[in-house]
């Protein structure tokens, strides 16, 4: 009699390991990119095409390739696309100084709109116009100081000598929104000095607004994202280590105090040049990242951060030119509309613990 040897039942599949996962969440971060790239580019054809003055696609290529349409060149080349490009560079300045912040202090809120560097900067323009009488791109250069300095004051009292502890999380948050309120009353105090019309003007850039984009100050905010962003980009990825905690990161041989210094001033200067650019766009920083993250689900990842700060801020500059008034409201007057209540949401999600 013969006997039938019963084939040994298959094993069952393997569970997905680390690196299977890890493929498939690289897939949706590139998926969640490429889909934000693309809204990007909707938005500024949008931006630039549409409006209270609209130009049709050949009478744009046409544009650019040098003819001149009367009244459409000047529109398009000097003001529209300026805004636009200008907007876009801005927004994706503060999305990726947001990342930064976020993923070394491990607070949603923490941000540089929050944490006083936006209102150093506006507290640095408003005193070169009150002292000192300074005009057009004169001011970004003392808003860029007023947010240098704003920063310097934070890390001085944030930092921990003792121990090798380096900037404590939870001071540079207290001396944020200590030095956030400081900028706040010193920017008050100076705008009474001002003459009615000056005190206009500097109410709007404080506002947050694209009304001065130039191609200069398009160039000089692009040369300073060209070397910027790769650093960005570097310590961004070079903290993920820490978040295992500092004694396994440094067992792995990373240096996480090292690289969280790198980091926050990368922030710092990314925050500083994109306000001294635009003024302070308000929560751009704090809306992007969790946008990010839930688009990316999960994983955080700083070139979805940017991509959605640039959009965000060359939407919300469409809005208020275009569609929400009669007069133009600055863009950061839009983005405060949006972010106020994504901070009202962050702060229950952190209450009920579902935030980190």
């Amino acid at each position: 009699m013969s006997t039938v040897l019963d084939a040994a039942p298959a094993p069952p599949a393997a569970p997905q390991g680390v690196a299977g996962l890890r493929r498939a969440r690289v897939r949706r971060t590139r998926r969640a990119v490429a889909l934000l790239a693309l809204a990007l580019l909707a938005v500024l054809a949008v931006r630039v095409l549409l409006g209270r003055y609209t130009v049709t696609v050949p009478d744009f290529v046409a544009i650019l390739g040098g003819a001149q349409i009367p009244g459409a060149s000047f529109i398009v080349l000097q003001e529209k696309l300026p805004r636009a490009v200008l907007g876009a560079l801005a927004g994706a300045a503060l999305g990726c100084s947001g990342a930064l912040f976020r993923r070394v202090l491990r607070n949603p809120l923490a941000s540089p709109d929050v944490l006083g560097i936006t209102y150093g900067a506006a507290t640095g323009a408003v005193a070169g116009t009150a002292l000192w009488g300074l005009r057009g791109a004169a001011v970004s250069w003392t808003a860029l100081a007023g947010a240098l300095l704003a920063a310097a004051l934070i890390g001085a009292a944030s930092v921990r000598v003792r121990g090798g502890a380096g900037i404590v999380g939870e001071r540079f948050l207290l001396a944020g929104i200590g030095v956030a309120a400081l900028c706040q009353a010193l920017t008050a105090a100076l705008l009474v000095r001002l003459s009615l019309n000056s005190a206009q003007d500097a109410a709007v850039w404080t506002a947050g607004s694209l009304n001065a984009a130039t191609w200069e100050r398009i160039g000089v905010l692009g040369a300073c994202l060209l070397l910027l962003v790769p650093v960005a980009l570097a310590a961004h990825r070079a903290l993920e280590p820490a978040e295992l905690g500092p004694e396994l990161a440094a067992g792995l041989g990373a240096r996480p105090a090292a690289v969280r210094g790198l980091a926050l001033v990368t922030g710092v200067l990314l925050a500083a040049v994109a306000t001294a650019a635009t003024g302070p766009l308000a929560f751009v920083a704090l809306v992007s990242t969790p946008i990010a993250t839930a688009l990316t689900r999960g994983r955080t990842s700083i070139l979805a951060c940017a991509l959605v700060g640039a959009v965000v801020v060359v939407a919300a500059d469409g809005l208020g030119a275009d569609l929400l008034a009669r007069t133009d409201l600055p863009a950061g007057v839009v983005t405060g509309a949006i972010g106020a209540p994504v901070m009202l949401w962050l702060l229950v999600k952190q209450r009920k613990g579902n935030v980190g």
